[in-house]
């Protein structure tokens, strides 16, 4: 069973931390002072597998609209549904006036955000070592 549901307490974003450290920074080499930005401006979310803390997202308001960002699934909680229940929770949380929604988006995980309506736009990109595209949700598609 998967749950994910907005950061109430110290305790859940001391968790979220723990899973992004663990994937970005550990497993993926991300620098550290790159992962550590925006953290009190941000809405944060927590995905909890069978009892056991999976994931975390994020959005937040930026200059250009709303930004989804941070997915982290730990290793072993991959190909479980961690990943879509995620995005589908931080979509659902977003103003229901959100006209720009956007991310970045590892070249490894575009087709999950696909399901969801986002397209990518441009060329690739390099972000803290890793390849992305920009992506950004069609409009008035994603209906929940």
């Amino acid at each position: 069973m998967i749950i994910v549901s907005k950061v109430s307490s110290e305790e859940e974003l001391k968790q979220v931390f723990t899973i992004r450290n663990k994937v970005f920074v550990e497993e993926q080499n991300c620098p550290p002072e790159l992962e550590w930005e925006y953290e009190y401006i941000s809405i944060h979310f927590l995905a909890i597998y069978n009892g056991i803390p999976a994931g975390a997202s994020r959005w937040r308001k930026t200059n250009e609209g709303y930004k989804l960002e941070r997915f982290a699934v730990l290793k072993e909680f991959r190909r479980k549904g961690v990943g879509q229940e995620l995005v589908k929770k931080t979509l659902e949380d977003l103003p229901k006036d959100a006209n720009k929604v956007y991310l970045n988006a590892q070249i490894t995980v575009v087709k999950l955000y696909e399901k969801f309506n986002f397209i990518a736009i441009g060329n690739i990109f390099e972000e803290a070592g890793i390849q992305h595209y920009k992506m950004i949700l069609k409009s008035n598609t994603y209906k929940i």
